[in-house]
């Protein structure tokens, strides 16, 4: 309070301001430990999974002691010991288009922490029918990204998500940190980032990061940033519309795609009319040597002519990919396709048992 412009006001505006956090994880749990440090009255936290070994690196909020509790529970335990005087609504399930306006609408605005294309265009959808600002944030290996959404200026509304990515990529196109992989530290710097933002616009202070698309490269120690633009082909959701979209998206390719167990996949491959497909993009690790081609997912739509008229069955790091890279085969070949279910990850994982 003792800081110029911030005072008793800036910090009464804080107390009184309702703020959801939607994704505990890398990004949720540094802004959600800065925004209850800094006073604001209310937090709404929604999560629908619980801690995992895997998490712990970039998710310092949790301990191994709490693996296997849900996020929200957790955390909500931690910030009443943090600053008891804040109120923390806890949402241990996953937000959707059928529940998102309802718990929107509560809160002034809404921090994205999420990993997942369909939860940010849900965030981003909801926002613009509710008028909510939305602090948007994203990170992958190296690298993250910050900006803010929905305001409006002057009486005009700003860009929204959808100005910067208008069409929603089809899943596997866009690996997560899960399968991409992320250095501990990043999530942290853009989550902190975030808190930084939500603060700025809940007192007025400074410039908020709207009309701009800060860059942050960790291994170079350097950030840029983007103007933004209207795009004219961005859709606009009513409502209406939006209880009936499908953010779930997939190939739609006919039929269910078999997804084979580690055991049932060690016996196909034995098979001489098999073929085994990978499809991760070619930096990733670890190297195989039992496929009989590597087409990455981003290189599959261009390459499907090259696949021989056999038996494919698809794999790669999680066995997610693989599914819809098998859908879009038996849709564009009428190939009998295969999955292997949890990938790689479950091949290595039952090798070594």
């Amino acid at each position: 309070m003792i800081l110029p412009g911030f005072g008793e006001q800036a910090q009464d505006k804080l107390r009184t301001a309702k703020i959801l956090i939607v994704g505990i994880g890398g990004l949720g749990c540094p802004a959600l430990q800065y925004l209850v440090g800094a006073g604001v009255g209310n937090m709404g936290i929604i999560d629908p999974d619980s801690i995992s070994r895997s998490n712990l690196h970039r998710q310092l909020l949790f301990s191994e002691k709490e693996i296997g509790r849900k996020k929200v529970e957790v955390a909500a335990e931690k910030m009443r010991h943090l600053n008891p005087e804040v109120i923390t609504d806890t949402y241990p399930f996953a937000l959707n288009n059928q529940n998102a306006l309802g718990i929107i609408q509560k809160y002034d605005l809404v921090i994205d922490a999420t990993d997942n294309f369909p939860a940010k265009y849900i965030i981003n959808d909801a926002c613009v029918i509710l008028n909510k600002p939305y602090v948007y944030g994203a990170v992958s290996r190296y690298e993250g990204q910050l900006s803010v959404f929905n305001l409006f200026i002057s009486g005009v509304r700003s860009l929204n998500y959808r100005d910067l990515f208008p069409v929603m990529p089809l899943p596997g196109e866009i690996q997560n940190c899960e399968e991409a992989g992320v250095l501990g530290v990043l999530p942290g710097i853009i989550g902190t980032m975030q808190a930084a933002e939500a603060i700025k616009l809940l007192t007025g202070l400074g410039q908020p990061l709207y009309g701009r698309l800060y860059n942050y490269d960790l291994l170079q120690s350097r950030s840029f940033e983007i103007t933004l633009k209207h795009h004219n082909n961005a859709a606009s959701i009513d409502k209406y519309e939006f209880e009936k979209i499908n953010y779930h998206v997939s190939y739609n390719g006919p039929g269910d795609i078999p997804e084979v167990s580690v055991a049932e996949f060690n016996l196909l491959t034995q098979q001489p009319n098999i073929f085994v497909l990978d499809v991760r993009e070619r930096h990733e690790y670890p190297p195989i040597d039992f496929s009989d081609a590597q087409i990455p997912m981003s290189e599959l739509h261009s390459s499907i002519a090259s696949l021989p008229d056999k038996e494919i069955c698809v794999i790669c790091h999680q066995g997610i990919r693989s599914v819809y890279a098998a859908q879009f085969i038996k849709e564009q070949r009428n190939l009998t396709v295969y999955s292997l279910k949890g990938g790689l990850t479950a091949y290595f994982k039952q090798k070594n048992v």
